[in-house]
């Protein structure tokens, strides 16, 4: 211990130890030292000296301090020791005020300390064990040497972590910890190793980070809260930058929605501090992440249509359109709007939609462009601007037809009192300041952009340059200022415009071609030997000639193609023409423009090509250079071959138009079918309903008949049995009537089968007596006679069939009237009644009485229809018999048919005894009831003496009444 003191003292040691023998006595006593508490002292002392003695500690010690770290895991306080010395052996960070040159030293000593400790992968995955103790003077050590290793020497320590089982997921845990210290240090330590290592991203994504991060900023308060969300922004970045897979992963697992937050920053904000604006700043990048031009087009578009959908897009339109928002946040904010909206025609719609709050409201475009083309707002702005401009008009002819037309006669205000983006941008395009002009005339080249019919559309724009002067075109305005020799920036912005607006489109080129300055002009520009600066200006005058020459229809005589390809070899060389085409391509800033869509440059002076113009450049260049070298026979032939394709196309286009009518008209007639669908859904159900109505009140009527039978039994001791002798009666006489039918069509039925029998047998014995001429003739119509007795005997019985059904329902009702006849003599009424409550029963009866009267018509009525049925069956019966006559074929089939007959008349037989069985037994049942069945004689007599009754009957109730 005296020893330790003189060490950390530096008192006892004596002038004779140096440093270095001090550190090789304390590294001697941690590797031979057999007390715990010794070692854990020695290495408390190289501790000491290691952050300023690094260099001897990190060479004598280090394998010690491993060695301590594999055998001494027991005691959490040397662990925490032995880290601490670790780290500070390897690390940077405690030399921020050293001079440079001793910085690089150190820096070069911790790389190569690095390099040491990971040699041996052993001790990487021996730190990594350690990070599961749960003691933080262990775990929070750890994780920053850890991170110490990463910054030295990442990839290599990416890829022992990589192969290491669970290395990641005991990394993931430290984000769980609920001590901040170890859970900040962890998020560093994660944002190291994710740095340009996918594999990593991709674990670690899938181990629920996106989960844990953004409830770690929700927690620490979003945009306000601290250096913890700064941290946890930067990695997640890490995650989702150029990583497709968290990407889609980010957006699968609803994450996009938990971002809203984070923008609700309001329109008056109490102030905005540094860690503030930082935070937001990253948060606006990492959506730009998500949506970035660089991402699949799949991936980006799903990311904008949810960032819609949850209200993402709508919340940073509020923060655009906010007062008092620094000026790198809006000027975030607009890319980060111009790339939400790029390319998705619903996020575009919307941004259309959207207006600033002023009085009166503007469109946030206009408010926009207002910026752009004034030369008093930041640069940096003014590209921002520039750039959602075009994001809102990429691939949005709808959104491009809305900018033209605002240059449009029709459409200006005459009044003066809105600006249009239109006017906003012509000011910019004539303006004194080159950046205004440059940044108008490459909005209005967008606008252009892949859209002929805006193209032709904008040749109608006419200005007014002065008093009492007649307008000018747009197009001629544009070339006016071209020739009058303005900056070079001016020059390539309106250069640019009418290379694109020409582009495509025959009639722009005719409109051009008609000023007679514009040629002589632009052969002048080429043709003339001018300085680097100017070089540009003449590829640009080349590149628009050969537009010219290549979308040229000859419609003028005086400049068609073969005429401007002779002027261009006789004033300028083919040669030299090509030369100076190529100067576009081969200019430094030609490159960095064709990189991103996004206009980003240091300075104004940059500002030069756009990124669409250069993709132009591109695909006129090859073409441009062989039109320049064609004859005119092969012109002859192209335009031929361009002609027949025209035809095709118009062809095409026909049935691309037809199939379109068509398409719409099956749309109409499906819609109609499905309308019909409906409609007879409806009817069926209203059927249906209909059905149980009618079945309801089919019960009721039953309920009503039940109760009337009732009514009439009770009223019987007053009425002296009138109502109910009145009904009982007519249902036996009709019961009656329809026996008698039934007993005749029995008879008639009869008579035919012996009419068949005699047919029958005479056709037997006309079969039995051979040899005849006219036995021989006869048998021609047998099989055609058979087949119509057969018909007929099948009528026969359907007949009898429902003949025995009406006999069953007959029998039927008469049970139900029999049943009310005794229910009568069961439950008469008690005598002494009120006389009103007897007359208002008696008219209740009177009125049931009448619809059973109207029931028994129609069942009369019904009977007489079946009388009718049965004529017209007696009618066919003798038609068939007229036949007879020619029945005389198939020989040899005829006595099998006869048989078949004679089992069918059996059959008839004894559907007629069943018929009389159940007759009889029915005058029997009435018999039993005490009701004189008489014979047929009797019946007409009978049926007298029961209308003599009724009469009497009628006339005791006039008299009681």
């Amino acid at each position: 211990m005296n020893f330790l003191r003189g060490v950390m003292g530096g008192q006892s040691a004596g002038p004779q130890h140096t440093e270095a023998e001090t550190i090789q006595k304390l590294c001697d006593r941690v590797a031979s030292s057999t007390l715990l508490d010794d070692r854990r002292n020695a290495v408390r002392a190289l501790k000491s000296l290691s952050k300023k003695y690094r260099l001897e500690v990190g060479i004598q010690a280090m394998e010690h301090l491993i060695h301590v770290l594999q055998t001494d895991r027991s005691d959490s306080e040397i662990i925490g020791y032995a880290l601490d010395t670790l780290y500070n052996i390897i690390s940077n960070d405690e030399e921020e005020e050293v001079e440079e040159n001793s910085t690089r030293q150190s820096e070069d000593l911790g790389s190569q300390f690095t390099e040491i400790f990971i040699k041996q992968q052993e001790n990487v995955t021996l730190l990594l064990s350690l990070l599961e103790e749960f003691d933080f003077h262990v775990r929070w050590p750890g994780v920053k040497l850890l991170t110490s290793l990463l910054k030295q020497l990442g990839p290599q320590v990416q890829q022992i972590i990589l192969v290491s089982p669970m290395g990641v997921s005991r990394l993931m845990d430290l984000l769980a910890d609920s001590r901040e210290v170890i859970r900040n240090d962890g998020v560093l330590l994660l944002q190291a190793l994710t740095r340009s290592n996918g594999a990593i991203q991709k674990i670690v994504a899938f181990e629920n980070a996106f989960e844990r991060l953004l409830d770690i900023i929700t927690e620490e308060g979003n945009s306000d809260g601290g250096i913890v969300v700064e941290d946890c922004l930067i990695l997640l970045q890490n995650l989702l930058k150029n990583n497709n897979s968290n990407q889609n992963f980010f957006k699968e697992g609803s994450y996009i929605q938990r971002m809203k937050p984070w923008f609700e920053v309001g329109d008056e904000n109490s102030g905005w501090s540094a860690q503030k604006v930082t935070n937001l700043h990253l948060m606006l990048q990492l959506v730009r992440v998500l949506v970035s031009p660089n991402n699949p087009p799949g991936a980006t578009s799903s990311c904008q249509k949810a960032m819609f959908q949850c209200g993402l897009l709508q919340q940073l339109c509020t923060i655009l359109m906010a007062t008092g928002v620094p000026a790198d946040i809006l000027t975030e904010t607009i890319k980060t709007v111009s790339e939400v909206i790029r390319g998705c025609q619903v996020n575009q719609d919307y941004f259309a939609s959207v207006n600033a709050p002023s009085n009166p409201p503007r469109p946030a475009i206009v408010v926009l462009l207002m910026s752009m083309v004034n030369e008093r707002q930041p640069f940096v702005l003014r590209c921002a601007v520039l750039y959602c401009f075009q994001c809102f008009l990429y691939k949005n002819q709808k959104g491009q037809g809305e900018i033209v037309s605002t240059l449009l006669p029709s459409t200006i205000d005459a009044t003066g009192n809105t600006v249009s983006a239109g006017q906003l941008l012509c000011g910019g395009l004539f303006s004194t300041d080159s950046l205004s002009n440059w940044c108008a005339a490459v909005a209005l080249a967008h606008a252009l952009q892949e859209n002929a019919t805006q193209k032709e559309q904008l040749l109608r724009v006419q200005l007014a340059t002065s008093i009492g002067n007649p307008p000018v075109s747009l197009l001629q305005q544009c070339t006016n200022i071209l020739s009058q020799g303005s900056k070079i920036q001016t020059r390539v912005g309106l250069l640019m415009l009418l290379c694109t607006w020409l582009s495509n489109c025959p009639i722009a080129v005719t409109h051009f071609l008609h000023n007679s300055a514009n040629v002589p002009f632009l052969t002048g520009q080429i043709a003339e030997n001018l300085g680097e600066e100017e070089q540009l200006v003449q590829g640009l005058c080349a590149l628009l000639l050969g537009i010219s020459i290549y979308f040229n229809d000859n419609s003028l005589e005086t400049y068609m193609k073969e005429k401007l390809k002779q002027l261009i070899e006789k004033r300028i060389g083919k040669e030299n023409f090509i030369e100076k085409l190529g100067f576009i391509s081969k200019h430094e800033l030609y490159s960095r423009a064709s990189q991103k869509p996004q206009p980003n440059f240091p300075s104004p002076e940059y500002m030069i090509f756009d990124h669409e113009f250069t993709k132009l450049v591109k695909e006129l260049e090859g073409v441009i250079t062989k039109a320049i070298y064609k004859s005119s026979e092969e012109d002859k032939k192209e335009e031929e071959v361009k002609k027949t394709l025209e035809q095709h196309d118009s062809i095409v286009t026909h049935y691309k138009n037809m199939i379109r009518e068509q398409d719409l008209q099956l749309e109409e007639l499906k819609q109609q079918i499905s309308t019909l669908k409906c409609q007879n859904e409806q009817l069926q159900t209203a059927v249906t309903q209909q059905v149980s109505q009618i079945q309801q009140h089919k019960d009721q009527y039953n309920l009503l008949k039940v109760q009337l039978g009732k009514d009439s039994q009770h009223q019987g001791p007053y009425t002296d049995g009138a109502q109910m002798n009145g009904v009982q009666p007519e249902e036996i006489s009709r019961l009656r009537e329809e026996i008698e039918e039934l007993k005749s069509n029995r008879e008639l039925l009869q008579s035919q089968l012996a009419e068949k029998d005699s047919l029958i047998e005479n056709l037997k014995s006309s079969q039995l007596s051979p040899g005849t001429n006219e036995q021989s003739s006869a048998t021609a119509g047998d099989s055609e006679q058979i087949a119509e007795l057969k018909q007929e005997l099948a009528t026969l019985k359907s007949q009898l069939n429902s003949q025995s059904v009406e006999i069953t329902k007959l029998q039927t009702e008469k049970q139900e009237l029999l049943q009310k006849t005794e229910a009568f003599a069961k439950s008469a009424p008690v005598p002494g009644e009120s006389e009103t409550v007897i007359a208002t029963k008696t008219t209740d009866v009177e009125g049931r009485l009448s619809a059973l009267l109207q029931e028994t018509k129609e069942l009369k009525n019904e009977i007489k229809a079946l009388s009718e049925e049965r004529t017209a069956i007696k009618e066919q019966l003798d038609s068939s018999n007229s036949t007879i006559a020619i029945l005389q074929n198939e020989k040899n089939k005829l006595e099998v048919d006869i048989t078949d007959s004679k089992k069918e008349q059996d059959d008839l037989l004894v559907l007629l005894a069943d018929q009389d069985q159940k007759i009889f037994s029915l005058k029997n049942k009435l018999k039993e009831l005490g009701h004189p069945v008489e014979e047929e004689d009797e019946l007409e007599s009978g049926d007298q003496d029961d209308e003599d009754d009724e009469d009497e009957d009628d006339g005791k109730e006039q008299g009681h009444i």
